[in-house]
């Protein structure tokens, strides 16, 4: 699916919802598609969701003028879907970047060589928003001592 004409949407309220959101961006343009983006377990928003014209000016011109304005009593923050944002970090990161010794030392995140870094990563774990999400399958079992 092509990220044209897709907006990233964050700082959202917990109580926003799709019709909410809808709603607030409809002025700019037909949508094809919204998504506030839910926890798993507990269905409550995560505060950042997606909004999908059907054309990519309409797009841009909801970037232009929703960003920094008020949702459900919240300043968003408006982007393209897929560019990265303000926040450091984000997207997936490698184990051996958590375990290595010498990460460090050599001023690098390791390897570099071949492929992307999302090839490699992808299946070790998330580290979203300050918080190392890691698969079980790639914890180290150690006896807690004491």
């Amino acid at each position: 699916m092509s990220d044209e004409g897709k907006l990233f949407v964050g700082g959202l309220s917990f109580d926003t919802t799709e019709e909410s959101l809808a709603e607030a961006f409809a002025k700019y343009g037909n949508i094809a598609k919204v998504d506030v983006i839910r926890d798993k377990e507990t269905g409550r928003s995560r505060g950042f969701g997606f909004v999908k014209y059907d054309n990519a000016e309409d797009a841009k011109d909801a970037l232009e003028g929703m960003n920094g304005k008020s949702v459900d009593g919240r300043t968003i923050r408006v982007d393209e879907a897929g560019k990265g944002g303000g926040r450091s970090g984000g997207g997936t990161l490698s184990r051996s970047l958590l375990f290595s010794s010498n990460v460090r030392g050599q001023g690098g995140y390791g390897d570099r060589s071949g492929g992307s870094y999302r090839d490699s990563y992808d299946s070790y774990g998330m580290y979203e928003h300050g918080v190392l999400r890691v698969r079980a399958s790639c914890l180290l079992h150690r006896p807690r001592l004491g």
